[in-house]
């Protein structure tokens, strides 16, 4: 497995990768946008459209370079449900459709509780057991169409192999159907019908099976090349760690979604109302995790503001108390029904955007806190990036901060699912800043007002 091409689709974007398998450098990528088509009959994702992308990607890169394996990772509160025939039995919902909202009541009475399944419970479709207790109430014939139910990136899977299976990481995201503890589903799974209809759970560094001829010859690739189980996509971050990475520590995902995963942490109650749950960990552990949307709340707060923040900025956001109070997206998150609100205007973009880079690194200080992480914060994604985010959360974050190396993340997990090991070097330390101290002050105080606006 010289060369492993990386289907990795995030809620925002889809990618593929390929990657040498030994250094985790990237050869090759193409990006296109996750389309949300909108209905009929409700809004969906383009599966068809996705897959065009992936065979004309996968082409060009074996024919540029040799695919010699192929591994998935997805975003969660997703499932495909297929027919009798193996077509579609409905589209697959968009997660962030209110519908399922119209049915809460209902499907409250049905869940099973917290302690059974770690999931919180979310608005909209983001728990995929309300996601299909609302597609089978909205459509009565579905049912009995419904004959495999794939988690996403199985589903892909099974386009590239002809194999069926559910990842377990997958099934484990506040998904309601999963028991995370006793390693198998929730009565849930029994009470909407669907008993005997998912595909078998598996782990997610399995080979699920080999590209099937009649793909094969499509794209251009060799038959039988080794396709993975996948993984979801917040674990596909933390399974390097995993692999390498003596406990306690806790990753922080970031992308569109901000998801804090802690390993070896302090054990107490977890406080579901404020968006923790408990994820599966690729090696099948229960993972307390918390999270909230920093991808998206930067978008919105920046609105296409680029300015990079000066040391004076800095200082005058610290002297004039600018602070971002919770939330730019208030659907979920640990302080989720409450309203954006700035406490003193800014009067530089570089102030603008140094508030906005420690509102990111608060918010996920209280995520962590909220799942008891203790030792190391690893940060990878976008936020390893920001040099403002960083050195806030270094200065609150009494195990200190490292860095995700370039290449590992989503794309950089997948890979070493395939592999089994991870690569030297993951991650580097992030020094304490100057005024850490004055920081912590600015912290302190910004968590008391966000407290006392959720009281």
């Amino acid at each position: 497995m010289r060369h492993i091409a990386v289907l990795d689709i995030g809620k925002t974007n889809a990618k593929v990768v390929l990657v040498d398998a030994e250094t985790l450098a990237q050869l090759a990528a193409l990006t296109r946008p996750n389309t949300v088509l909108a209905g009929p009959p409700y809004p969906h994702f383009d599966l068809d459209g996705l897959w065009q992308f992936f065979a004309r990607a996968l082409g060009d890169f074996h024919a540029q370079f040799g695919v010699d394996a192929i591994s998935i990772t997805t975003h969660g509160a997703a499932a495909v449900l297929l027919d009798g025939q193996c077509n579609l039995a409905a589209p697959m919902l968009d997660y962030e459709h209110s519908g399922p909202d119209d049915l809460a009541a209902r499907y409250n009475a049905l869940r099973p509780a917290f302690a059974v399944t770690g999931s919180a419970r979310l608005p909209m479709g983001l728990n995929l057991g309300a996601q299909l207790y609302w597609q089978l109430q909205r459509d009565p014939a579905l049912l009995g169409r419904i004959a495999h139910v794939l988690t996403y990136p199985q589903y892909w899977g099974w386009r590239l192999t002809g194999q069926m299976a559910c990842d377990v990481c997958s099934l484990g995201c506040h998904t309601d159907l999963w028991n995370p503890w006793a390693g198998n589903f929730s009565p849930l799974v029994q009470d909407l019908g669907l008993a005997g209809k998912f595909a078998p759970p598996r782990a997610p560094n399995a080979v699920l099976g080999g590209l099937r001829a009649d793909v094969a010859g499509a794209l251009g690739l060799p038959v039988g090349i080794p396709v993975g189980v996948g993984i979801h996509d917040s674990n596909a971050s933390l399974y390097p760690y995993l692999l390498a990475q003596a406990a306690p520590f806790s990753v922080v995902s970031s992308g569109t979604w901000t998801v804090c995963m802690a390993i070896g942490g302090d054990e107490g109650p977890l406080e579901s109302a404020r968006d923790v749950l408990v994820n599966v960990g690729g090696q099948g552990q229960a993972v307390p995790s918390a999270r909230f949307m920093g991808g998206r709340e930067f978008d919105l707060i920046a609105a296409g503001e680029t300015a990079t923040s000066s040391a004076a900025d800095r200082s005058c956001v610290l002297g004039k108390g600018i602070a971002i109070l919770p939330a730019a997206v208030p659907q979920s998150g640990p302080y989720a029904e409450q309203t954006l609100a700035w406490t003193a205007p800014y009067d530089t973009a570089g102030e603008k955007m140094a508030a906005l880079a420690w509102y990111l690194a608060m918010m996920t200080r209280t995520c962590l806190d909220l799942i008891g992480a203790r030792g190391p914060v690893i940060v990878e994604g976008p936020l390893g990036g920001n040099a403002d985010y960083l050195d806030m959360l270094a200065a609150i974050s009494a195990g200190g901060v490292q860095v995700a190396a370039a290449g590992t993340g989503t794309t950089g997990g997948a890979v070493c699912l395939m592999t089994g090991r991870a690569p030297k070097g993951l991650a580097s330390p992030w020094p304490v800043p100057r005024g850490a101290r004055m920081m912590r002050e600015y912290a302190a105080i910004w968590r008391t007002s966000a407290e006392l606006r959720r009281s």
